[in-house]
C-alpha cells in the first residue's frame, strides 16, 4: 500500500483498519452472541456513516467514501462474511457457501480497493471477483492447521467426498492420506482465478493495477511454495523471503 499516492494510501489504510477490526471479532474466542452483537454495531455504524453521522471509529472512512465512491453494500458484505464464522464454525462448506464466503471476506474488499485504485467499473468488479477468490483460496490452503485449531475447515465438501473423505472434523481431515487430493482441487480453482485476474490486469492501465499485481504475484508465490511443500504433516509454515517480496514490489512499483 505504501507505493500508492497519499490519498489512495490513506484510503486503503482505513479500509484495512475496518477489515482488521471486524476480522478480530470473528476470530476472537468470546461468546458467539456477543460477537454477533458487536458485528451488528458495526453494521449500524456503517449505516450512520452513510447517513452523514459517523461514529468515532468510522470517521476515518468519511473522506475515502466521498472521494472514491465506496459502496455501503461492500462494507456490509464484509461484515456478513465475518458473521458466517461467528454463527457457526464453517466445516466443509458446499461450493455455493464457499464461494459466498470468498465473495464476502475477500472480493468485497477487492471491490472497495479497485475503486480506490481508480479502475474502470466493470473491469474493477471483475478483478475483485477473481483476484479476491484467488487470494482467499490461497489463504485457506496456507492456514489449514491454524483454522483447524479454531474448529474450522474451509475445504469444499464436494472435493472431500470425491477423495473419499466423509468426515468434516478438521483434525480427521487434515490427518487423511487423501488430503493432498482435496488440496489439489482447491489449487486448481485458485490458479483459474489468478489466470482470469491476469487477463484483466493486462488490459488495464498500469497505474491502476500496481498494487493488485504485487498482491497477486506474492500470493501466487505462496501457492507455489505450498504445492512444493506438500500437504502431509508436519506442514511447516510458508513464509516469503523478504528479498523476494521486495523485488516484487520494486518491479511493479518502479520498473
Amino acid at each position: 500500500m505504501r507505493i500508492l499516492p497519499r490519498a489512495q494510501r490513506s484510503a486503503m489504510f482505513e479500509i484495512y483498519s475496518f477489515c482488521r477490526q471486524v476480522d478480530d471479532i470473528a476470530d476472537s474466542r468470546g461468546p458467539r452472541a456477543e460477537r454477533r452483537q458487536e458485528l451488528q454495531r458495526w453494521r449500524a455504524d456503517i449505516d450512520a456513516l452513510y447517513a452523514g453521522k459517523p461514529a468515532a471509529r468510522t470517521r476515518g472512512l468519511v473522506t475515502p467514501v466521498h472521494d472514491f465512491g465506496l459502496r455501503r453494500e461492500d462494507f456490509h458484505a464484509i461484515i456478513d462474511g465475518m458473521e458466517m464464522d461467528v454463527v457457526e464454525d464453517l466445516r466443509a462448506p458446499d461450493d455455493a457457501t464457499l464461494d459466498a464466503y470468498c465473495n464476502r471476506v475477500a472480493s468485497a474488499v477487492g471491490r472497495l480497493s479497485v475503486r480506490v485504485f481508480g479502475m474502470e467499473e466493470q473491469a474493477g468488479i471483475a478483478l475483485a471477483h477473481h483476484l479476491g477468490r484467488a487470494l482467499q483460496l490461497t489463504n485457506i490452503l496456507r492456514d489449514l492447521d491454524e483454522d483447524a485449531v479454531l474448529g474450522r475447515l474451509y475445504l469444499p465438501a464436494q472435493a472431500l467426498r470425491a477423495a473419499g473423505i466423509e468426515s468434516t472434523d478438521p483434525a480427521t481431515v487434515l490427518a487423511s492420506p487423501m488430503l493432498g487430493t482435496v488440496c489439489v482441487c482447491v489449487v486448481e480453482r485458485a490458479h483459474g482465478h489468478f489466470a482470469q485476474a491476469d487477463k484483466i490486469m493486462a488490459r488495464s492501465p498500469r497505474r491502476c493495477v500496481r498494487a493488485p499485481r504485487i498482491m497477486g504475484e506474492a500470493y501466487r508465490l505462496i501457492l507455489d511454495k505450498l504445492v512444493a511443500r506438500g500437504w502431509s504433516p508436519p506442514r511447516r509454515p510458508i513464509r516469503l523471503p523478504r528479498a523476494r517480496l521486495l523485488w516484487i514490489i520494486m518491479r511493479h512499483a518502479f520498473f
